[in-house]
């Protein structure tokens, strides 16, 4: 069975250019080494709606298998990746 995977990295400054992520890209070798797919890469900046709209728009119009969130933030007031993810989820698994 070929995986089918998005990567999302959710950081301001990678966003907007100011940092490179390497991340993603290392994800996305580790993926592809693997013999897997990736079908959708992006970055998008540390935004609640922003990161509930592309997870949901993700899995309703990619066919993806697995996403994977990545970025620069870190556990800071500024990262909301957790209760983004939380909100469009049905049932975490830790």
């Amino acid at each position: 069975m070929t995986l089918c995977f998005g990567i999302l990295t959710i950081s301001d400054r990678s966003s907007r250019g100011e940092r490179e992520d390497k991340s993603g890209p290392a994800l996305q070798e580790k993926i592809l080494a693997f013999g897997w797919r990736v079908n959708q890469l992006d970055i998008i900046p540390d935004d609640l709606p922003a990161i509930q709209e592309t997870l949901v728009r993700w899995v309703d119009s990619q066919g993806l298998d697995v996403i994977l969130t990545t970025g620069g933030t870190g556990f800071s007031p500024r990262d909301v990746t957790p209760e983004a993810t939380h909100a469009v989820i049905e049932r975490p698994a830790p």
